[in-house]
């Protein structure tokens, strides 16, 4: 019974310190100096370990840390990755222009996604999104090709908006709401020559976590938010709807041996420096059973 308990708390541990959905094409915004400045060290730490784990996760992770900023993190841009780490990685497309993405799914959870310009100063939806799904990584059928290869279309609207590198990022949005789980992730681009929005004209006022999506799905229209940074409980409903609070409140985490007894009473020693030590933990704890 000790060891299948063990176990059971191994798996718990696991499908909390893995995350789901990552850009692998083109190269993305990854964690840097500029990141650990404002999320703190132990959020930049957790995103080398996994860049594939959830907003809602690394806001656990982040928050109540000394270093932790949450309005200069801004988890709901790029999952606080930053232009400034990434200068080097910049990518120069026309108007017109095809994009192919392919996006790296390690485990389905149903939702919603799409891919959409975002301004990055503002955290702004610019226009429609470029590529949209109502049931996406569905868990009955499984990921289909066609959401991890595809292809937009750079608009030819935005102006001058995206002309300058950092002014813009093409951002992957996943939402899957039974779970309560958000992926994000950005490339960095630049765009010039393009059409009528060029001028005085801004970005939409639409959070690029709210995007107000009619039952038809094909409709957008823009929603206007407070620039205040949006609380880590409010978050998309559908497609990046009308934002919501969060139905159940964040899940617990065990942060001490008595948090996690095994049934026997033996008190599992859980490490909560930083997830490369939960991950040295696990195989030690997987190696000691496994010699037993």
């Amino acid at each position: 019974m000790k060891h299948f308990t063990s176990f059971l708390a191994i798996a718990s541990i696991i499908s909390l310190v893995h995350g789901h959905g990552f850009i692998s094409s083109p190269n993305p915004r990854m964690p840097g100096n500029a990141m650990k400045a404002t999320c703190g060290a132990q959020a930049y730490r957790n995103e080398q370990f996994d860049k594939y784990d959830n907003i809602q996760g690394l806001h656990q992770v982040a928050a109540g840390q000394p270093d932790y900023n949450a309005a200069e993190c801004n988890l709901w841009l790029c999952k606080g990755y930053k232009f400034a780490d990434n200068k080097e990685n910049v990518y120069s497309y026309k108007a017109g222009e095809k994009v192919h993405f392919t996006i790296d799914i390690l485990v389905p959870h149903t939702g919603v996604a799409n891919v959409s310009v975002v301004h990055a100063a503002s955290n702004a939806v610019i226009g429609k999104p470029l590529i949209f799904w109502a049931n996406y990584a569905s868990v009955a059928t499984g990921v289909t090709d066609d959401e991890t290869n595809f292809s937009i279309t750079i608009p030819d609207d935005i102006g001058s908006q995206c002309a300058k590198a950092g002014d813009c990022v093409l951002q992957w949005y996943w939402d899957a709401p039974s779970i309560d789980q958000t992926y994000e992730s950005c490339v960095d681009f630049t765009v010039k020559g393009t059409g009528p929005r060029s001028g005085s004209a801004k970005p939409s006022a639409t959070s690029s976590k709210v995007v107000a999506v009619t039952s038809s799905v094909a409709s957008v229209q823009s929603q206007t938010l407070n620039p205040t940074p949006t609380p880590i409980a409010v978050r998309p409903s559908t497609l990046a709807t009308s934002a919501r609070q969060s139905a159940t409140a964040e899940p617990e985490f065990p942060t001490s041996a008595a948090d996690e007894p095994d049934s026997d009473g033996t008190e599992l020693d859980f490490p909560t420096d930083s997830a490369a030590d939960v991950l040295d933990w696990l195989e030690s704890l997987l190696g000691d059973l496994l010699d037993d």
